[in-house]
C-alpha cells in the first residue's frame, strides 16, 4: 500500500512480531525449507504486515518480542509507536501489551501477526465495521486459529488458552464470550507456518495488486521451483 486504504480510525493497528533473524524466523517452515529460505519467507512476510501498517489511517503500534528491536522497528516505521513484547506465553503477552495500550488511551484495538499476507483492505473494513456493534471481533484462520483480533474491551486473561494449536480460535471465542463479551467472526483467512501453506499463500496472492506482497509471490515461485 503506498497511499491511505482505510477511512479515518481512532482505532489502533498493532503488529505482533519477531525481528526476522537466522534460527528465529519460522522455525516449522525452516525445518522443511532450511533456515535461510525460511528467513527469507519472513522478511516478505513482515514487509507485507507493514504495507498494512503504512496504508492505516489510525494509530499503529509495532511490537517486537525482543526489547531492543525498538530502534529497529522505529527505522522501519518512525510513526509508529514501538512497545515491546514482555516475557509470558503469547497470551500473557498480549494481555500485557493490551493493558498498556488501553492505559495509553486506545480503546479500539485490532492485533495481526506478521504471517497472514492474505489479509485485505476490505477484509479490515469488515473487521473496523463489526466492531461498531460488537465486542470483539475475529477474523478465523484455517487451521482453527485466529489470523486477526480485535476489540473495544481489555481481553479476558488469554494465558491458559491452547495458543498454536487448532483449538485456539474457539477458546478464544468462549474466552471472550465467558467474559460478557458479544463476539463476531468475521470470515476466514490463513496464517503461513508450514511448507503446506507456501501453495495456498501462492494461490491467494496471484491477483494481489500490492507491492510487498507481489514481491512475496515473486519469492514463492522461485521458491516452488527450487525446492525438490
Amino acid at each position: 500500500m503506498t497511499t491511505k486504504q482505510f477511512l479515518p480510525t481512532d482505532a489502533a493497528l498493532v503488529l505482533i512480531c519477531k525481528r526476522p533473524a537466522l534460527g528465529h524466523s519460522k522455525q516449522r517452515l525452516a525445518v522443511r525449507i532450511g533456515v535461510e529460505r525460511a528467513l527469507n519467507i519472513a522478511e516478505h512476510l513482515l514487509d507485507c504486515a507493514l504495507e498494512d501498517l503504512r496504508g492505516w489511517s489510525g494509530p499503529v503500534v509495532i511490537a517486537p518480542d525482543q526489547r531492543d528491536a525498538c530502534d529497529w522497528a522505529a527505522q522501519l516505521m518512525p510513526q509508529a509507536l514501538c512497545l515491546a513484547q514482555t516475557a509470558g506465553n503469547l497470551g500473557e503477552r498480549i494481555n500485557n501489551l493490551d493493558h498498556s495500550l488501553r492505559g495509553r488511551g486506545h480503546r479500539q484495538l485490532l492485533y495481526i501477526g506478521s504471517d497472514a499476507p492474505a489479509l485485505t483492505p476490505a477484509a479490515y473494513q469488515r473487521v473496523h465495521a463489526a466492531l461498531e456493534t460488537r465486542d470483539t471481533v475475529l477474523v478465523a484462520a484455517r487451521d482453527g486459529g485466529v489470523v486477526l483480533m480485535a476489540s473495544n474491551l481489555p481481553w479476558p486473561d488469554l494465558a491458559d488458552l491452547p495458543w498454536s494449536t487448532p483449538e485456539l480460535g474457539h477458546a478464544l471465542t468462549e474466552a471472550c464470550r465467558r467474559a460478557g463479551h458479544s463476539v463476531a467472526l468475521c470470515g476466514e483467512s490463513f496464517d503461513i507456518d508450514e511448507q503446506a501453506d507456501l501453495p495456498l499463500a501462492a494461490q491467494a496472492l496471484a491477483d494481489d495488486p500490492r507491492a510487498a506482497r507481489r514481491r512475496l509471490l515473486k519469492t514463492l515461485s522461485t521458491l516452488e521451483e527450487r525446492l525438490p
